[in-house]
């Protein structure tokens, strides 16, 4: 006789990993970003896709090049809440300065990360952490399935 079924359990709505604090780290961070939205059900294309993905792009720069402390990683954490519409972004890394939001000159060639996160997250900030450094966040919403015709 077989054993019974049982239901498999439900697929976590959380990511988490660590990263080195180069360049590659954070391009790494970005690609498995878009992988676990598609797995989520948001492919590519999609505006909740290419949104997050960005966001996170943005977010993995700023601690790489702003972030870095010699010898230490950073954190990426997506969490996906479906009753509130929204994925939410964490990164992590060790240096104690808070980002601030610049309005560069036309002419400079960078400065502008934060200025895309704002403009393309339901909100965002930053927090202290415990340990060293600090925790920027941001929420982007996801969009909203299409109701089945009755």
């Amino acid at each position: 006789m077989p054993a019974p079924r049982t239901p498999s359990p439900a697929r976590p709505h959380t990511f988490t990993q660590r990263f080195s604090a180069t360049r590659r780290g954070a391009r790494l961070a970005r690609l498995l970003a878009a992988h676990q939205l598609t797995e989520w059900g948001h492919p590519h294309g999609t505006e909740a896709h290419d949104t997050v993905v960005l966001v996170v792009a943005e977010l993995a720069a700023n601690a790489v090049l702003h972030g870095r402390v010699p010898g230490r990683d950073f954190a990426l954490s997506l969490a996906r809440d479906e009753s509130r519409g929204v994925v939410r972004i964490e990164v992590t890394d060790t240096h104690p300065a808070r980002p601030a939001r610049l309005t560069p000159g036309t002419d400079e060639d960078g400065g502008r990360g934060l200025l895309l996160v704002d403009a393309l997250a339901a909100d965002w900030g930053v927090r202290d952490r415990v340990g060293p450094g600090k925790t920027v966040w941001a929420e982007c919403a996801l969009a909203r399935r299409a109701e089945p015709e009755r």
